[in-house]
């Protein structure tokens, strides 16, 4: 057996046992903060060191692609690059590359189509319509989500009946759920779902295949093990079936994702599940003060259904909790702002340091509204997604047949866009024919003169059938993908439509599809082997948290479930309402507040060193204001961690409101003492090292942001292209023009001045 590694000993005794226990099943019950990411990379780099494992044999599995790329980082810094060889990345990611080599077995070819969310909805839309029934009254989103709940229960389209035909919707959706599976399987497509539900269908029809991957994957290593679903459960389940290596790291008190069929039992039953499992707590948060932990261990032990632990940490006790009582949700975002500003300019944080984390996505405009006014930078984190945008949708659309012409969903939004002279009457009789034949709608379409079409629209397929041809011809024959896509946007006439247009939008759209022509070229420039299939597949896994830049000088506003997995030296929770958080009932169903607590838990240990509460006394909902109630959670709170202030305007009347310099503070013995906004709300206190802020003369304005112009003494005049790092760790790419290079300085020793 090798020698023991010496990184083993940078961690601390139930870390170490978790990555020595390398046979048989593990549980690692990582409680917030304790380290779970270190713990998983040094057990692969573990089993790879002592020889239990090749590279490829071992099987990591993660819910964001961000965190799949940090574990790969970490690996690569222990074991070298070794660690490319790992099998690594989200379930739905390797699932959909197993499938790629399988496809055939199932009935898909390798180069099936995967539908996004609205990819789903159109699908389902197009089926409603074909079968009479008005999609403004039977909603596909509705369809869809009831579709998606009974696959991840792997509930077949010909057992959904049995289990769930109780009204008039169900018997809608039992007979829309088989027609979407024919029709996917039609089109060579599968739904995100279907990235798990499809190898569980493989594995259970093929012995052989599931035999090569139970002795490909001798190791299992599973990431966030609370939120899997019962698909999820099953998959892994086969793989480790044979060898029982199977170790899995979760927290029960972050299961927070059973509205998308997250079942808690999964974690909580482990050991009954797999015979001599081994349960390994690791209880050391290194990321919270004392206080932040008090409070967010006073909440979860409220709860029933958990597994034992407690954390402890050795930080400093650190700053009261403070709960901001306002007046209504303006008042709320307008002394969030003051007081990130307040921080910002007395602790030296950066406005990345900072999160609002709330409930729902909708209570984000207010603070929108509020920054913009006040001058505080934000990113938004769970909006529009790049690739949801409608034109690069449409972009992808065209791509995606040229390695699979049979996907009728795409081709159905694309074949008039730009309007071509094929309308809505003749795309009708082609579908007609597509469905009297049996045959893919490519299919009609390459054969159009044998139907009896509306000649103009005729002469129209003709046109884009050859333009289609022509493309898939020169992907063929190995021209770059870059120089395909930019002919395509040509002989479509896509852009040339945008340029006529000529409007803020149209040309907004423009940039944006330049934008996808730069993320093809980086693509094909940082892959090996680069084809439009793996490109496709790439983008269509990219999910809301990949989007998050933690080095963009803004503060992050996004939801708790968003924010999982995620850490910030100061977080604002807002909203904590009653009917808010916790979230009142939906659908005529019970509020889980179990699970509710679970997500005030996950916010609460966001936070390093400064928490804020917040709520609201009145909250203007569907354009009426109503009183509301504070969250429960607020009284379950430990009280000897958290003050009150409450807010000056909820003195005055409702229409005299102004921002006051004085504030009252209502502390937990309900002694009121006035507040100065002059003097500052805590002691200033330096932070570690690598958290250095670079000050400048104005600290409310870094003028080194991309895009600036700006001039080195020895390179000359050049352009901030991108940006990197924070502190005295701050980077930045510049391109200098009369050189026509690019150059990466480090922006504290680069010297270099801003002009124009």
């Amino acid at each position: 057996m090798p020698q023991e590694p010496s990184f083993i000993h940078d961690l601390n005794e139930q870390q170490q046992r978790a990555v020595r226990h390398t046979d048989g099943p593990l549980l690692i019950v990582a409680g917030a903060g304790s380290g779970k990411t270190r713990v998983l990379t040094y057990r692969i780099a573990y089993l790879i060191q002592q020889q239990k494992a090749d590279p490829n044999e071992i099987l990591a599995l993660t819910f964001t692609n961000k965190a799949a790329k940090e574990m790969q980082e970490r690996i690569q810094q222990l074991i070298g690059d070794e660690a490319r060889r790992l099998w690594m990345g989200t379930f739905h990611s390797v699932f959909s590359k197993i499938l790629r080599f399988e496809a055939d077995k199932i009935g898909f070819t390798s180069n099936y189509s995967i539908y996004d969310t609205e990819d789903s909805k159109n699908a389902i839309k197009q089926l409603l319509k074909e079968n009479n029934y008005d999609p403004k009254e039977i909603r596909p989103r509705t369809i869809q989500r009831l579709i998606s709940d009974a696959k991840n229960e792997l509930i077949h389209p010909d057992h959904y009946q049995e289990k769930f035909v109780h009204s008039t919707l169900d018997d809608i959706t039992a007979k829309i759920y088989r027609l979407y599976v024919e029709r996917l399987k039609h089109n060579n497509a599968m739904d995100f779902d279907d990235l798990l539900v499809k190898p569980i269908e493989l594995f259970g029809e093929h012995d052989d295949v599931l035999e090569k991957y139970q002795d490909r994957f001798k190791y299992i290593l599973i990431d966030e093990y609370q939120d899997t679903n019962h698909a999820q459960y099953k998959v892994t389940n086969l793989l480790a079936n044979k060898y029982k290596n199977l170790c899995v790291v979760g927290d029960d008190a972050q299961s927070i994702y059973s509205f998308r069929g997250a079942d808690i039992r999964n974690i909580l039953d482990f050991k009954n599940d797999y015979e001599g499992a081994v349960e390994i707590p690791l209880e050391q948060n290194y990321r919270s003060t004392k206080a932040i932990l008090k409070a967010a261990d006073s909440i979860i032990k409220r709860n029933d259904s958990q597994l034992d632990k407690t954390l402890w940490t050795d930080n400093d006790m650190g700053d009261t909790i403070t709960v901001l009582d306002n007046y209504d949700e303006r008042d709320e975002a307008n002394r969030v702002a003051n007081y990130i500003k307040e921080l910002k300019a007395r602790k030296g944080y950066g406005y990345n340091d900072f999160a609002v984390l709330y409930r729902t996505n909708y209570q984000s405009r207010v603070y929108e509204e509020t920054f913009r006014r006040k001058g505080v930078p934000y990113q938004l984190v769970g909006g529009l997604s790049f690739y949801q945008r409608k034109e690069i949708k449409d972009i992808l659309a065209y791509l995606t047949l040229l390695i699979n012409p049979d996907d009728d969903t795409n081709l159905i939004r694309i074949i008039n866009e730009p309007s071509r002279g094929i309308g809505n009457k003749s795309l009708n009789d082609l579908l007609a024919q597509s469905r009297a034949q049996n045959k893919s709608l490519w299919r009609i379409l390459e054969n159009v003169d044998q139907i009896d079409l509306y000649k103009p629209a005729e002469n129209s397929v003709k046109k884009f059938v050859s333009m289609i041809d022509e493309l898939k011809r020169d992907l063929d024959n190995g021209k770059r993908l870059i120089d395909v896509t930019k002919k395509l946007l040509d002989k479509s006439g896509y852009m040339k439509s945008l340029v006529e247009e000529n409007s803020p939008k149209a040309m907004s759209r423009r940039e944006n599809i330049l934008e996808l022509q730069n993320a093809i070229s980086y693509f094909e420039k940082n892959n090996n082997s680069p084809s439009l299939s793996s490109f496709l597949q790439e983008i269509s896994l990219i999910t809301d948290t990949d989007k998050y830049d933690e080095d963009k000088p803004a503060v992050t506003m996004m939801t708790v479930h968003a924010a999982k997995g995620l850490e910030f030296p100061g977080v604002f929770v807002v909203g904590l309402e009653e009917e808010l958080f916790p979230v009142g009932s939906r659908n005529n169903e019970d509020v889980n507040i179990e699970e509710e607590r679970r997500l005030f838990y996950v916010a609460i240990t966001r936070a390093e060193e400064v928490l804020f509460f917040s709520h609201c006394r009145s909250r203007y909902k569907y354009g009426e204001e109503q009183r509301k109630k504070r969250s429960r959670f607020l009284d379950e709170v430990s009280p000897d961690v958290v003050r009150t202030e409450t807010g000056a305007s909820i003195k005055q009347s409702n229409n005299n409101f102004q921002e006051n310099k004085k504030d009252t503070k209502t502390t937990n013995n309900n002694t009121t003492v006035e507040y100065d906004w002059k003097q500052p709300l805590y002691q200033k206190k330096n932070r570690s090292s690598n958290n250095t802020q670079i000050h400048y003369d104005n600290p409310d304005e870094d003028p080194f942001q991309v895009g600036a112009k700006v001039e080195h003494n020895i390179f000359g005049p050049g352009k901030i292209i991108s940006r990197s790092g924070k502190g005295e760790r701050t980077k930045v790419v510049v391109y200098f023009n009369e050189r026509k290079q690019r150059k990466t300085l480090m922006l504290r020793v680069a010297k270099l001045s801003v002009i124009g």
